[in-house]
């Protein structure tokens, strides 16, 4: 009889998880849907930018977002992967759970042809062109300077790169 009865209110108790985990939509991984029904915690991928736009961050294999504030507002928090905090607008979509292949970046390439496969092409030093290909190029054997004057580090358009010396394009300062 104890067995039974045993038998039955695990049966009951199970039954009764099942439903739990199934009524609620936010547990279902893979479920696409706006941010503003989703909880605190919630593991998330391919989340769009602007409502309607599509998903335009964490895309890449075995990546994941994480909700870090109630989405009840106009905006919800979200951490990155790069752990950088973006506010994202709620009712933007995104797909619960994460990305698969997590293992995609420990692939060893075999040679530098596998690498050419991929559309990746070989860089290549500076002091190892010549002078009408870089400014570190030319010199007799391995010379750190280029030409006669021992000029220092150049990017490969004569601009210098150390000491401080920006480089990139300049921001408009206030």
């Amino acid at each position: 009889m104890d067995v039974v009865a045993n038998t039955n209110a695990h049966n009951a108790r199970e039954s009764m998880m099942n439903q739990m985990m199934y009524s609620d939509i936010n547990s279902r991984i893979g479920s696409c849907m706006p941010l503003s029904s989703m909880r605190i915690g919630t593991i998330i991928h391919n989340i769009e930018l602007n409502p309607g736009q599509g998903g335009k961050l964490v895309r890449a294999a075995g990546t994941c977002a994480k909700i870090l504030k109630e989405p009840t507002s106009k905006y919800c928090l979200i951490q990155l992967p790069s752990g950088v905090k973006k506010m994202i607008d709620s009712r933007c979509r995104a797909t619960v759970g994460t990305v698969s292949n997590p293992s995609h970046g420990d692939k060893k390439l075999r040679k530098a042809g596998q690498s050419r496969w991929l559309g990746r092409r070989p860089v290549v030093r500076g002091v190892a062109m010549n002078p009408v290909d870089h400014p570190h190029g030319g010199g007799e054997g391995k010379s750190k300077s280029s030409g006669r004057w021992g000029k220092g580090s150049r990017t490969p358009w004569g601009k210098p790169t150390k000491s401080g010396f920006k480089t990139g394009p300049l921001k408009r300062r206030k």
